[in-house]
């Protein structure tokens, strides 16, 4: 178990839970905004959920308004998440992913340099974060799709340790 499995995740419902209710499996960690013009990856990511929920894979929602494009309630964000989308994987409670209120689970992640080799501040909406299940992190940039090749490169090779 590593640090970013015992950070309490508040659920839309008010509840807790964690990564380690993940433990040995694939989370890709994204976080998601209604309003934002790449809101459309929602489709993909729930394409990925359905394709490889069954091996040991989730996407894990956070909702944030922290580029102000994200709705204002958490019923709100159920409802838009399921009747536009058909969503099936779990959106938690709305987070900050930068600044002096983040998360911690995104003061964690931020640490992960992405492809060129850059951590830090999360740029945008639907920046993505593939925890695999010994925890090592790969980041894709907002603009990378849930579908490009690397992303499903990443589960692949996250799944196939999973299986070992």
């Amino acid at each position: 178990m590593t640090v970013i499995d015992d950070i309490p995740i508040t659920t839309m419902s008010g509840g807790t839970t964690s990564l380690a209710d993940y433990a040995g499996k694939a989370v890709l960690v994204v976080n998601v905004a209604s309003r934002c013009g790449l809101a459309p990856q929602y489709a993909k990511l729930e394409e990925l959920q359905k394709q490889y929920g069954d091996r040991g894979f989730t996407v894990i929602g956070f909702p944030s308004n922290q580029f102000l494009q994200e709705l204002s309630t958490n019923e709100a964000i159920s409802e838009y998440c399921s009747t536009t989308w058909g969503i099936t994987f779990p959106i938690v409670d709305r987070v900050r992913v930068n600044g002096k209120k983040e998360h911690p689970l995104y003061t964690e992640l931020k640490r992960t340099p992405d492809a060129s080799g850059k951590a830090g501040k999360v740029i945008w909406n639907f920046e993505k974060f593939l925890i695999a299940p010994d925890r090592t992190v790969t980041r894709f940039r907002p603009k990378v799709e849930p579908d490009d090749p690397a992303v499903i490169a990443a589960i692949e090779r996250a799944l196939a340790e999973a299986a070992a």
